[in-house]
């Protein structure tokens, strides 16, 4: 029983969905052409009798008309079966045109049966065919009328002379026509409005149904109709929103900008989005306040193209972005988080650097004054100590000195002060600061420059310290006597400025996070090379502010190229435009005066 009822929801089902695709125009169009074709059929076949019986009497008009009428509906009909139903259509046309032509000729008056059958041949081609069939039959109807005028005119005589049989037949074909185009017209009639009449109710399912609340409103902003779902994002009726009721949920601090907005689109007839505050009617909170939930509302006029108003209706899409807004709150919050506490280990870097740098310059100085045997002639045990007390304190201040430097930089803190000198000039005293490095690992250097180098303007002390930076790195990760290569040369409006090793280099994954801060290549517990990961970090810092560009070039195993290109004609002094508000604050004072870096240098020897 099951199963039967089953099989017959099923056919019931497909029957229903067969009964919609038949009420379809284009469906529909082709059932009445075979429809015609039938009526052509059925009508030529009860006339023939009387046809058969007035062309013994020597009238042949009404058999010629009963044999086209018979031959047209066979053609069309068995064109239908085929699917070929614009050539179906087409024969149709032609044969009512052709009827009309041979009663045109058989009568001498202009106007007749013949005319009138042709004047139908343009009305049903406008229901059944393309545009260039119609204008076709336009074509042939100013043919009939070529032939009424000749026939009336008596260039044209038609071999029967005129008769009551004559009238009989040009009547018969006439109502035999104008039933089949009569016939058309209903049922494409009856197609369209059903076909109107299911795209109205999918619109209003669709509208009851999606998601977002669509609202409809008059040309005098009064609402005319909502959606269901407007109930469950407002929480309550929808003839709750009706008058004032919608406005009122509107948060009184966003109800100028919607008024705005709405009055955009229905006097100005511009769409608007705008994201409000409205009033959530659900359950009610423990403490009585109300609850409100942001909503994006897309506001779209209906424009008619036809007549001019100086208002319009207006479509509203509403939006609940709740959920959104909260994720942007927690995102800017959480942005904000991070930039206070880049702030604070700025500051924190910084204010230790300071307050590490004078213990350390003092621990160097009297190490430097206990190796000169200031105090005493001292042992070689104790002059061993005293050197691995200086390497330590030069190590370490250094390492506070990077951090003062990135310091600056994160906080956008470090100034330039550039001025016009010789590239020559810096590889001379950078190679002289790491050569004891260099020596310590029989490491040598080889220099490569063009023979003439433009003058550039850059931050000299900054230049020196990229390239004794990049030295470090190239000796730190070459092999046991191995060879660094530093190459100057002019690259357009550039100065290059590489430095190469043979050492252990770097994969693919490890070039593209160089300039990261603390980070090596080589991390973890067991790594070999010791280093803050802060050199390449300053690197990219100051030759960003001198406008430059780092690229670097590595294999693992072969070595690695970093190349510096620095502006010859210095760095850009004037910022572009920019739409952003710079809030003005009173700047924070430095905890110290921090000295160059020669100086450094200077005070720790």
């Amino acid at each position: 029983m099951r199963n039967l009822l089953l099989r017959s929801g099923g056919r019931r089902a497909a029957d229903t969905a067969a009964s919609a695709a038949s009420r379809r125009p284009d469906a529909l169009r082709r059932t009445t052409l075979a429809v015609n074709s039938r009526l052509l059929i059925v009508a030529s076949i009860v006339a023939m009798p009387i046809a058969l019986y007035l062309g013994l009497h020597g009238a042949l008009l009404p058999l010629l008309l009963a044999t086209l009428c018979l031959t047209t509906g066979t053609v069309t009909l068995a064109l239908s079966h085929r699917a070929d139903y614009g050539r179906a259509a087409e024969g149709q046309i032609y044969g009512i045109m052709l009827a009309g032509g041979i009663l045109t000729l058989a009568d001498p008056a202009i106007a007749d049966f013949g005319l009138a059958i042709a004047l139908l041949g343009p009305i049903h081609a406008s229901l059944l065919t393309s545009r260039h069939m119609q204008r076709r039959a336009w074509l042939l109807l100013g043919g009939v009328v070529v032939l009424a005028l000749a026939a009336a005119a008596g260039l044209i005589v038609w071999p029967e002379p005129a008769g009551g049989a004559m009238r009989f037949s040009g009547g018969v074909a006439f109502a035999i026509t104008a039933l089949v185009v009569a016939h058309t017209a209903n049922r494409l009639n009856t197609a369209f409005e059903v076909y109107d009449r299911g795209q109205i109710n999918a619109y209003r399912h669709l509208l009851e149904h999606v998601q977002d609340a669509v609202m409809r409103f008059s040309t005098e902003g009064e609402l005319l109709f909502s959606s269901r779902s407007s109930e469950q994002l407002l929480g309550c009726r929808r003839y709750e929103l009706t008058g004032s009721g919608l406005v009122e949920r509107i948060h009184v601090l966003d109800r100028p900008a919607y008024m705005t907005a709405f009055a955009a689109a229905n006097h100005d007839g511009l769409a608007r989005t705008l994201e409000i505050r409205m009033r959530h009617d659900g359950e009610a909170s423990s403490t009585g306040a109300p609850s409100y939930i942001w909503v994006e509302i897309a506001l779209s006029p209906v424009i008619d193209g036809v007549a001019a108003q100086p208002r319009h209706e207006v479509v509203a899409l509403f939006r609940d972005i709740t959920d959104r807004r909260d994720q942007e709150n927690e995102m800017r919050a959480a942005r904000q988080a991070a930039e206070d506490a880049s702030e604070a280990k700025s500051r924190f870097l910084a204010t230790i650097g300071h307050e590490l740098r004078t213990p350390l310059n003092a621990i160097i100085g009297f190490s430097d004054m206990m190796s000169a045997n200031i105090g005493g002639e001292l042992s070689p045990t104790h002059r061993e100590y005293a050197e691995l007390i200086h390497n330590s304190g030069t190590h370490l201040i250094g390492v506070v000195g990077m951090l003062l430097d990135m310091s600056r930089l994160e906080a956008g803190k470090f100034e330039l002060h550039t001025e016009s000198f010789l590239p020559e000039s810096l590889p001379g005293p950078c190679l002289d600061m790491v050569a004891p490095l260099a020596r310590a690992k029989g490491v040598r250097f080889e220099q490569h420059h063009t023979a003439i180098l433009p003058a550039i303007v850059a931050d000299e002390r900054a230049c020196r310290q990229i390239l004794i930076n990049l030295l470090s790195n190239a000796i730190k990760f070459s092999f046991e006597k191995g060879v660094v290569e530093v190459a100057m040369k002019r690259q357009g409006p550039w100065l290059n400025l590489s430095v190469t090793d043979r050492g252990i280099g770097m994969s693919p994954d490890a070039v593209a996070r160089i300039g990261e801060p603390f980070f090596q290549a080589n991390e973890g517990l067991t790594r070999r090379y010791e280093g803050t990961g802060l050199g390449l970090s300053i690197v990219k810092g100051l030759v960003e502010l001198h406008g430059g560009e780092l690229r670097i070039t590595s294999e693992a195993g072969l070595g690695t190229t970093v190349s510096v290109l620095l502006p010859i004609n210095g760095p850009e002094t004037k910022m572009p435009d920019t739409g952003s508000v710079t809030p003005l604050r009173q700047a924070e004072r430095a905890p110290a005066n921090i000295a160059p870096w020669p100086e450094q240098k200077r005070s720790a020897k």
